[in-house]
């Protein structure tokens, strides 16, 4: 089990949001990632929720995958995606119609970011609202890259942009 979790870089989105978080520059001397990040979008008006959507090293090749199971209180979902504009969803954010001031919470964990295989990445989420429904989701996904990861870019599914206030940040995680 980890036993050191460093903190890389927190980025909390100013005044004015920002079409994407990004983690550039990733140090390659850990053995995992874990990524936390409390989420709200703006310009999606459809449901209280959106998908968090990521992508490792400006990657736009259609090679990402997940599976998640989803749950709302009432009934629960299994979806299985594929590649969709070179992003894989994995996560949730609170969207411009759900209760002001909420935010969503979500983990991304990467082990062996570093290797020279595929890499995996699993995910857990939870879309907060103070109505009657709310939203939790847990995945996995599969990156079919050989690559070191460097960059992680976080997106709204739907929305154009992460609000004041949401944050995330990246943890180093090694086994010593």
């Amino acid at each position: 089990m980890a036993n050191t979790y460093t903190p890389i870089a927190t980025v909390i989105v100013g005044s004015g949001g920002a079409a994407n978080i990004e983690f550039t520059s990733i140090p390659q001397t850990y053995t995992d990632l874990l990524v936390k990040c409390s989420l709200r979008q703006s310009g999606y008006t459809g449901v209280t929720w959106d998908w968090l959507k990521f992508r490792f090293n400006g990657s736009s090749a259609t090679v990402y995958s997940s599976r998640d199971l989803e749950g709302n209180g009432s009934n629960t979902y299994s979806n299985t995606f594929t590649s969709q504009n070179g992003m894989v969803k994995l996560g949730l954010a609170n969207s411009t119609t759900s209760t002001s001031n909420t935010f969503s919470s979500n983990e991304l964990y990467i082990p062996n970011y570093t290797s020279s295989n595929n890499k995996s990445v699993s995910g857990d989420g939870v879309h907060e609202d103070n109505a009657t429904a709310a939203i939790a989701v847990l995945g996995a996904g599969l990156w079919s890259n050989t690559a070191a990861i460097t960059s992680i870019t976080l997106f709204p599914e739907n929305g154009t942009a992460w609000v004041q206030h949401s944050t995330a940040t990246l943890y180093g995680i090694k086994n010593t």
